[in-house]
């Protein structure tokens, strides 16, 4: 069994299909090199799945106490993935190695060097479905082709999740895996090798700590679990208190969805049978639900439109002549940096450098304010947020920037300019946000909170250089 971004051993389709089908199974994790020489050295997401696989390792410990062949536990490999997994395969003369689908371009890329590597010596990749509800092609138009529009989408999302009949009856895509069921397949190390593949420090990965654990991240399941517990209570308030980054509004589990320490299908079931508990049903579980199914549509865009990953979704925005040269960088810089002069918009990429975390509706406001304020290519905004997030997952970060700039599918109209100002005094209204971290301006009232100070661009004008520079692709719309 192959962990990439499922960190958990319960509800794991690809780890109970491992354990239902065979009676010696390992379990392995690859700090890919091929992905970490291009990280920082300092990367909040290294140090969440290094403390992630702590609890992994101790959930099949768990799983397999009842079992009788030894210490099952995580055998931990640094290095190419496309060259490690085939090679543990060898030392452990495994006939098949199983993991869960990741239609990311380059997981898809290793995954096949990965298969045809195996079959060398007569082994298999078996993947399954699992980091969403629907993927790929299992939800179309009635035409047979992947929708680009939300709501039909989430329209027939829900329908083929109530679907009945014999083959598929109702209730099927949200029925947890279970994994402990055929927990005594799981096989411990041999001991010659306990060592050879221990969880390693972050420092031997070549990482250095950082402010995760002042930050209270909650890490692994068990944390996952916590967050959880804490947000169902919370839950019926969702729809009104999302949008407000001074509340306690949002679920806080991206970053465990994003690495698998949670079920998606432990949350979608959730929502949906709180969104229709009552005749007139739950707004607030309504509403996460919908929010869950967003990101089921960016997967599947991404599946289906690989394009979109590198460039505008729709190919006529790729006309758009974003700023260039040193004043386009040092917009760029002040943006980073948290120097524009719109108090919301510092505070937001504050938040993002000191936490690695961005509440949605300020990633809202600063993506737009990148594309329509400053002039700047979204690809600019996309990669930082990359960098940065550490809830980070390419199809929702790309999805979500090219929703802000206009030029991807079902985005809001090129004319629809986010104010800074409006969105300041609408979503903080009392400027506790801004406060918290901006702390040079908590002296000033309410209303001057908002205010910009020596602002980079004025919105005004921005906002009519931004209509011209949207002409090219006008008729498009």
């Amino acid at each position: 069994m192959w962990f990439r971004r499922d960190l958990r051993a319960s509800d794991n389709a690809a780890l109970f299909h491992a354990l239902k089908n065979h009676a010696l199974v390992y379990c392995a994790f690859v700090f890919d090199t091929d992905i970490l020489d291009g990280l920082p050295r300092r990367d909040r997401r290294v140090e969440f799945i290094r403390e992630s696989l702590v609890d992994l390792d101790e959930q099949l410990q768990k799983l397999s106490s009842e079992n009788t062949k030894g210490s099952v536990r995580l055998l931990v490999l640094h290095g190419p993935a496309i060259d490690e997994i085939p090679r543990l395969a060898v030392e452990l003369g495994a006939t098949a190695v199983y993991a869960n689908h990741d239609d990311e371009p380059g997981a898809i890329w290793r995954d096949a060097s990965v298969a045809e590597a195996l079959r060398a010596f007569d082994a298999t990749l078996r993947t399954f479905k699992d980091h969403v509800i629907f993927e790929r092609q299992e939800v179309l138009t009635q035409l047979g082709k992947p929708y680009t529009v939300f709501t039909p989408y989430k329209n027939a999302w829900l329908k083929k999740l109530v679907s009945t009949g014999d083959a598929v009856p109702e209730g099927f895509y949200l029925k947890p895996y279970p994994a402990k069921k055929y927990a005594a397949s799981l096989q411990a190390i041999p001991d010659g090798l306990r060592e050879a593949y221990a969880l390693p420090s972050l420092s031997v990965l070549g990482f250095e700590k950082t402010n995760l654990a002042e930050l209270g991240v909650q890490t692994g399941s068990s944390g996952a679990q916590k967050l959880l517990a804490d947000f169902e209570p919370r839950l019926s308030r969702y729809q009104e208190t999302r949008d407000f980054p001074a509340i306690k509004g949002p679920s806080y589990l991206s970053v465990h969805l994003r690495f698998g320490t949670v079920s998606i299908r432990q949350l979608a079931s959730l929502a949906y049978a709180q969104a229709r508990q009552s005749p007139e049903g739950d707004l607030g579980a309504a509403t996460w639900l919908s929010e869950l199914i967003w990101r089921d549509f960016y997967h599947q865009i991404m599946a289906n439109f690989p394009h979109a990953m590198t460039g505008s979704f729709k190919p006529d925005y790729d006309r758009i002549q974003w700023e260039q040269g040193e004043e386009a960088d040092a917009l760029y810089a002040a943006w980073t940096e948290a120097c524009t002069g719109y108090p919301l918009v510092d505070a937001a990429m504050r938040q993002l450098n000191q936490t690695g975390y961005m509440h949605n509706r300020l990633r809202m406001v600063v993506a737009s304010f990148l594309t329509k304020d400053l002039g700047l290519d979204w690809r600019w905004g996309e990669r930082y947020f990359a960098e940065h997030l550490i809830d980070f997952d390419l199809a929702a970060n790309n999805g979500g920037w090219q929703w802000a700039a206009s030029s991807g599918c079902d985005a809001q109209p090129y004319f629809r300019i986010l104010n800074p100002t409006s969105q300041s005094e609408k979503f903080d209204p009392k400027g506790k946000f801004i406060r918290r971290y901006m702390p040079e301006l908590a002296g000033l009232s309410d209303k001057e909170i908002h205010i910009p100070r020596s602002p980079v661009v004025d919105h005004a004008e921005a906002r009519a250089k931004t209509l011209e520079r949207y002409a090219v692709v006008k008729n498009a719309e």
